[in-house]
């Protein structure tokens, strides 16, 4: 897609993005001589939504079609890995859509794009590319800040693009420079939440703008770290062998759910394989108890200095 005017367009998970809705967390770019990859417009839906849609059902999933309906909120479609299209319902926010895009949206395009989503935050390390995954709420994003903190910069939060290169190098893509925090991670690294933006419907979780702490150019993935909540009091960190890499990996590719219903698992296997024949990849277990990230970064950044000369 050619774009013929001066008009601006977004930079987010490498691809130009052509949109109808403001993104005021986007960087953006002079459309000039750029070709556009995705198309974010707003339509009616509801005759298709009506038409495809399942009872009792959110998503519909076919070959390069994902269709799902958030309620109160709006109606989605994401077709051949280059366009979204948005139809609100009454009332909704924009917050609310820009959510949606950026998450369920991009994660489906990606894997239409043949590009793995990972679910996590991704930090860039002595010019590799380092991602925490884990469950919603494990620390990933507060873990990614302490790294931050010390210096270090952010490739991504929440939906980690991974590509392959010829030679089967497994890539992270920068996404856009933004975290997301909740209000108890703020007060432990002293940061003043009353100049943030609030997540929408997570009134205590906060959007967190990082342009000077933003790595802008693709960086080789080197390694993949699982955290992992526990009950003792310890943290512990130990490889992750075998087979159970390509689970972990599956586990925690982003609305792993879709994959099947796109017809994906052959090519999901196959990157899996792949990436997971290239990196490190660890469990990291931290204590519920108590705030560990700063701690947890120590543990990293040891564990990544020992395993360099794999690399």
């Amino acid at each position: 897609m050619t774009v013929t005017d001066n008009k601006i367009i977004y930079k987010v998970f490498g691809l130009n993005v052509s949109s109808e809705l403001y993104f005021p967390e986007l960087p953006q770019i002079s459309a000039r001589d750029n070709l556009v990859d995705i198309l974010i417009s707003k339509s009616d839906l509801s005759f298709i939504w009506a038409e495809l849609a399942v009872p009792n059902k959110y998503f519909v999933v076919k070959e390069n079609v994902v269709l799902f309906q958030v309620p109160r909120v709006a109606t989605f479609l994401i077709e051949n890995g280059k366009e979204i299209t948005f139809s609100p319902l009454e009332g909704v926010q924009e917050d609310q859509i820009r959510l949606y895009i950026l998450g369920t949206c991009m994660g489906a395009l990606l894997m239409q794009r043949n590009i793995l989503p990972l679910h996590g935050s991704a930090i860039a390390i002595d010019g590799k590319a380092y991602t925490i995954v884990g469950d919603s709420g494990v620390g990933k994003s507060t873990l990614a800040s302490a790294f931050l903190q010390k210096g270090y910069q952010l490739l991504s939060d929440d939906v980690i693009p991974v590509t392959l290169s010829n030679q089967n190098i497994p890539y992270v893509t920068p996404a856009y420079p933004q975290q997301k925090l909740w209000q108890e991670s703020l007060n432990e690294f002293g940061m003043e939440s009353s100049q943030l933006r609030p997540i929408i419907d997570r009134e205590t979780k906060f959007a967190v703008p990082v342009p000077d702490q933003f790595a802008h150019e693709p960086m080789p993935l080197a390694g993949v770290i699982e955290l992992v909540k526990t009950e003792t009091e310890e943290i512990k960190i130990r490889p992750v062998l075998a087979l159970e890499r390509l689970h972990t990996l599956f586990v925690h590719t982003y609305r792993n759910f879709l994959i099947k219903r796109s017809g994906l698992m052959e090519w999901h296997f196959d990157t899996t394989t792949k990436i997971a024949n290239k990196i490190d990849l660890f469990r990291l277990e931290r204590p519920t108890s108590c705030f560990t990230a700063n701690e947890l970064t120590d543990v990293i950044l040891t564990e990544i200095k020992k395993e360099e000369p794999n690399l």
